[in-house]
């Protein structure tokens, strides 16, 4: 069996050391180990990956690596078994191109999770869960009756024990009602033209202005709109030549590739977030 283990604490002599040492206490081979240290905050982050030749308990290894490691170094961690596909819900507004994308790397057995449902505050997708064989669920969404349409989510979040969020194109703000119950785990996808071109045709504005670049930014969701945590951007160039069609196209393209590589990233568990950034590991 394979285990990842994510670390972050205070940084100090000795933790890689003391780490490595226990793994191998307990009969397993590192694989691959990566570390950062943010000089600046004095933090220590680092990803191990381990292999054992014989099944392991997690809640064994845990106990034993808080007791004999982590409590000494005042470790935030944890540990995770390679066998777990952890279960992913889709949340789409109208626009089909990141769900299409992420659907097809699920099917194609690219995106190692399962994917429980798909929720809506539209319909016209519908046809797009039919297709892949996925429930889809409209939970409508308006001022008046916003708060009793995230109750209706939380309970089938719960029903059918999800593990992560993506918002794929989710044209609504998700409240703290949502986020504090899937801290760092509700990923989301959006134009990199913020703040520069807020509004409903964010490339019409930067066609009109004349930009030389386009992006696409996925981030983890927070209180603070779409000023999460960065995971994966990209950017792609433009010039006179191109029309507000060929911007939109683009810009659609990259945001099927930065969210899909940020959630293969969040299954990996290659991302840890500290102060409203990311380390991410290779």
């Amino acid at each position: 069996m394979k285990l990842t283990v994510l670390i972050n604490c205070p940084d100090q002599s000795g933790i890689i050391r003391s780490v490595t040492t226990f793994i191998h206490k307990q009969k397993g081979n590192v694989v691959y180990l990566d570390q950062h240290v943010d000089k600046q905050a004095g933090v220590f982050f680092m990803r191990l990956q381990s292999e054992f030749e014989n099944t392991v308990s997690l809640d064994h290894f845990k106990h034993d690596f808080e007791k004999e490691v982590a409590h000494g170094f005042n470790m935030e961690w944890d540990a995770y078994t390679d066998g777990h596909q952890p279960k992913m819900a889709v949340f789409v507004s109208k626009y089909n191109h990141c769900l299409y994308d992420l659907l097809s790397r699920y099917n194609s057995g690219e995106l190692s999770v399962e994917i429980p449902f798909i929720l809506s505050n539209h319909k016209d997708l519908e046809y797009v869960a039919e297709q892949f064989n996925i429930p889809y669920f409209h939970i409508p969404v308006t001022k008046e009756n916003k708060a009793e349409a995230e109750d209706k989510q939380l309970d089938l979040l719960k029903k059918f024990d999800v593990d992560f969020i993506v918002l794929a194109r989710y044209m609504q703000i998700v409240s703290p009602k949502v986020i504090n119950v899937f801290p760092q785990r509700i990923i989301n996808i959006h134009h990199s033209f913020l703040p520069a071109f807020a509004g409903a045709k964010p490339y019409h504005a930067a066609f009109n202005r004349g930009v030389k670049i386009i992006g696409a930014t996925s981030h983890y969701v927070t209180e603070d709109l779409d000023a999460g945590p960065i995971i994966e951007q990209d950017v792609t160039t433009v010039s006179h030549t191109h029309s507000v069609k060929d911007f939109i196209a683009k810009g659609r393209d990259l945001e099927r590739i930065v969210l899909s590589r940020a959630v293969q990233l969040h299954v990996a568990r290659k991302t840890m977030v500290y102060n409203n950034k990311t380390v991410i590991f290779s």
